[in-house]
């Protein structure tokens, strides 16, 4: 298969910095889109997956699923996109399309297994794909989404993994008005559940360790602050929400979260902490209650969500740096400095 020499940002093992390095795209089949890509956001899963914490990293390593664009060239049956049109590719570019999960729109169950952006198996050039941390990118249409217009381009960067993330639960279960719904963590994730909950019509309640970030949960649109801390706070809330997103990837006592859930209230986690979260018995028994979890969403649902920010003027709060500060970022992520998402500008690395 014909190839197109890229510039990239990566890293060749686990220990090593991220660092300019060559790789090859695909030519468009006739059903790809090339994407000339303007920013990517920058994931915690970024970070996790260039340095092997989760032990399944292929390298060399171009992490980036939250990706802008422009289209610069479309196959000859692309019939959704044209060229000029700004784009955005998120989490997975690629599934099996024929298994129960992916006829429902829920690519991201896909029985097989979904193709994810960067880390994931290449069917085309045999290797793996390389991420959003380069210059271009090609995809299959059907994993490519439209971003509205009247967003700004690298705040809504952030949407195709941290904004999906969010509004999939919070659609699944229904979020609207007349429900009271806490958002558990103000970070990357928690920020946007909280304008998302907030936009849907929801009662947003929000849960922080930190008195600072009382007036910043406010700022996003949280109705209430809570300080998880403290146990007065938290009794008044007991038994008092619908539901519960908790964002939180630390280890933390989920007890103290489904406690506040009503009867037939449900709790999602989004966040990934790194150990077992122990659950007990009376906490779910007593109210029959729920603990569920979530990822992001298909490639419809994630047009919807992008359609729905579009319509609420939702994005993301985002820092812009420049390509060579990734290094610095990731040590940054690793310290929560950040308000509340990293976007690189890929001007640099196209100079």
């Amino acid at each position: 298969m014909s190839t197109i020499a890229v510039k990239a940002y990566g890293t060749q093992a686990a220990e090593k910095p991220l660092d300019q390095m060559g790789i090859n795209r695909r030519e468009v089949t006739p059903h790809d889109v090339e994407i000339d890509i303007l920013y990517c956001g920058v994931c915690h899963s970024d970070l996790h997956t260039a340095r092997n914490e989760w032990h399944f990293t292929m390298y060399p390593c171009v992490p980036g699923h939250e990706i802008v664009g422009r289209v610069v060239k479309v196959g000859n049956h692309v019939s959704k996109f044209k060229i000029g049109d700004i784009v955005g590719v998120g989490c997975m570019v690629d599934s099996c399309r024929e298994c129960e999960y992916c006829k429902e729109d829920l690519e991201q169950f896909c029985e097989k297994g979904n193709i994810q952006t960067y880390n994931g198996p290449d069917k085309f050039l045999g290797a793996h794909t390389f991420g959003g941390y380069s210059e271009k990118v090609v995809v299959d249409e059907h994993f490519v989404l439209r971003i509205p217009d009247n967003l700004d381009p690298a705040a809504a960067a952030p949407l195709l993994c941290a904004g999906i993330t969010t509004y999939s639960p919070l659609r699944h279960w229904n979020i609207g008005p007349g429900k009271k719904v806490g958002i558990v963590g103000i970070g990357g994730l928690g920020h946007m559940g909280i304008k998302i909950a907030k936009a849907m019509g929801a009662h947003v309640v929000a849960f922080t360790t930190s008195e600072s970030k009382f007036a910043e949960a406010k700022r996003l649109g949280a109705d209430e602050v809570v300080l998880s801390k403290d146990e007065k706070q938290m009794a008044a809330f007991a038994g008092k929400l619908h539901f519960v997103l908790d964002a939180v990837s630390a280890q933390h006592d989920i007890n103290a979260y489904l406690n506040l859930l009503r009867v037939d209230g449900s709790l999602a986690l989004v966040g990934a902490p790194e150990h077992p979260l122990p659950v007990a018995a009376f906490s779910v028994i007593m109210g029959r209650k729920s603990f569920a979890g979530s990822m992001i969403g298909g490639i419809a649902e994630t047009q919807e969500m992008l359609d729905f920010c579009g319509e609420h003027n939702i994005v993301s709060d985002i820092e812009m740096i420049d390509i060579r500060q990734i290094n610095e970022a990731y040590e940054r992520l690793l310290k929560s400095d950040v308000k509340y998402r990293f976007v690189i500008d890929m001007a640099t690395l196209k100079a």
